[in-house]
């Protein structure tokens, strides 16, 4: 799945900061939707790596773990262990998910956001089916401030023994802020990207997260050991 930026992050001659804002949307909803459109359809015919199953092992091994993640491809729930669990709850999105959608106008016969795995739609722009206005992604765009709540549940859970930085480039905050306010609290920094990032911590394992965390994982105690 090509990522968010780098070389494999343009569109039709567009990048992401001139599609994911507010302003694009109201300028041309039906070119922002079919980018979306096309994402949803490339997510949606990948499965969960390794990586993902074993933080979502972790998640039922360890009472307390918490996912941190900015990230909107759902993946992560995915992971055969989420399922299993019927979990998710400890999935901390800071910028939303992709198979979310929510009012354009905000109408009041409508939730706030609710989910629609619809791949693909049947008609770009989608419309909501409260009130026949448009929808659109339930993702954090560029301009658009962090949920206040789901930044204090992420800051929580900063407060921690052991804060591990998976595939980030530690460049974009309020996230990488949190890698420092975990080491404020006392925890011990572990950082898991194929390339070095700005960020400070205790120990650097280079290499891709499918790879390095089943390797970790098998250093850690099983359930039967808790």
């Amino acid at each position: 799945m090509p990522t968010f930026r780098g070389a494999g992050g343009l569109w039709k001659n567009f990048t992401p900061e001139t599609l994911a804002t507010p302003q694009a949307f109201a300028k041309d909803p039906r070119l922002v939707w079919e980018w979306y459109d096309w994402r949803r359809g490339l997510i949606a015919a990948c499965e969960p790596n390794p990586a993902h199953h074993v933080l979502a092992e972790w998640s039922r091994r360890f009472p307390k773990f918490r996912l941190i993640t900015q990230n909107v491809d759902g993946l992560h729930e995915r992971a055969s262990a989420y399922a299993r669990a019927s979990a998710g709850h400890d999935v901390i999105r800071l910028h939303g998910s992709i198979w979310e959608v929510l009012c354009w106008r905000g109408c009041a016969a409508s939730p706030p956001r609710w989910r629609d795995d619809t791949v693909p739609f049947k008609e770009i722009p989608p419309r909501c089916p409260h009130c026949g206005d448009l929808i659109r992604p339930g993702v954090v765009w560029f301009g658009e401030p962090l949920d206040p709540e789901i930044v204090e549940t992420a800051t929580d859970a900063a407060d921690c023994d052991v804060f591990i930085i998976i595939g980030t480039s530690a460049v974009v905050y309020p996230a990488a802020g949190l890698i420092d306010l975990a080491r404020r609290h006392g925890a011990y920094t572990v950082e898991i990207n194929p390339e070095a990032t700005p960020a400070t911590v205790d120990l650097a394992l280079r290499g891709p997260a499918e790879e390095v965390l089943p390797q970790l994982d098998r250093q850690l105690p099983t359930a039967s050991d808790l």
